[in-house]
């Protein structure tokens, strides 16, 4: 995830592998990761492309399941279940009001997809430097993640390119990152990417952050339907001062998945009234 002045040397020495080949180790490892990007770049903005899923979030604020529909406008929630089970009559009340503080008061929808905007725009650069931020080698023999329905895997290697110059601060997280990430063969489509902190990374020398040696995350992905690639899971645990303050020890676990195609692009209002009239789950 990270990048900005090396669009043009990444996307202009774009390789596929070639059709006439068998073989998709014959092309430079680092020509998937070219196209992986821009793959992910497609599914991070997905345009012209909606969907409906139910989110399960494990992390210190607890056990959640919200349900969740992608708007034109952005993406909205509902929380539907807490810990495990249903919400109480309480609960239920709160997230009505503040999903109909939303459709009262465009500021509130505007507060809540700003972090959202934010975020992309952040792992939009990110990705976008990962060609040039790492170095890339093949792990042939490497087993099969098992969960991209029996289609051919590429297994790549990843590890800092020791003449990569973060132009972002954000990106001098990649310098201390290392993993080995799964590719479709067919879709050159991420299925899996895992990432290991090997050493500790300072950001403006440790006064903005630091982050510990030892972090892992992992992400897996899939089809959706019609191509539409999306995650499935995505787990951090990693330890984090920041501001010279107190040390953050973040664990978390995300999974995706009651994948719907919808038919088409609604507003966030239209999103939430559709939430609002979805009966809860009993269980």
């Amino acid at each position: 995830m990270g990048l900005c002045t090396l669009l043009a040397g990444p996307w202009a020495t774009a390789q596929a592998p070639s059709k006439a080949s068998a073989n998709p180790l014959d092309v430079p490892p680092r020509s998937w990761a070219v196209d992986v990007v821009q793959n992910e770049l497609a599914a991070l903005h997905h345009p012209n492309s909606y969907l409906r899923y139910r989110m399960h979030i494990v992390d210190a604020k607890g056990d959640r399941v919200r349900d969740v529909i992608e708007s034109k406008d952005g993406s909205v929630a509902r929380l539907i279940l807490k810990d495990g089970r249903p919400l109480t009559e309480d609960e239920d009340k709160d997230e009505r009001k503040r999903l109909n503080d939303m459709l009262a008061n465009p500021d509130e929808f505007a507060k809540h997809i700003k972090d959202d905007a934010s975020g992309k725009k952040l792992a939009d650069q990110l990705m976008r430097l990962m060609p040039d931020a790492m170095i890339y080698s093949y792990t042939p023999g490497q087993p099969q993640t098992g969960k991209n329905g029996g289609n051919l895997e590429v297994v790549i290697d990843y590890k800092p390119n020791p003449k990569f110059s973060p132009p972002i601060t954000a990106a001098e997280a990649l310098t201390g990152l290392e993993g080995r990430v799964w590719v479709d063969a067919k879709s050159h489509h991420l299925v899996r990417m895992e990432g290991t902190v090997f050493r500790a990374v300072n950001f403006g020398w440790g006064m903005l952050a630091h982050i510990y040696p030892g972090g892992h995350l992992s992400i897996e992905q899939t089809d959706a339907g019609n191509n539409r690639w999306i995650f499935t899971k995505f787990k951090e645990d990693i330890k984090i001062r920041a501001l010279m303050l107190k040390t953050v020890h973040i664990q978390s676990e995300v999974e995706a998945g009651s994948f719907q195609t919808l038919p088409g692009p609604m507003s966030y209002q239209e999103a939430i009234r559709v939430l609002l009239n979805t009966p809860l789950p009993s269980k």
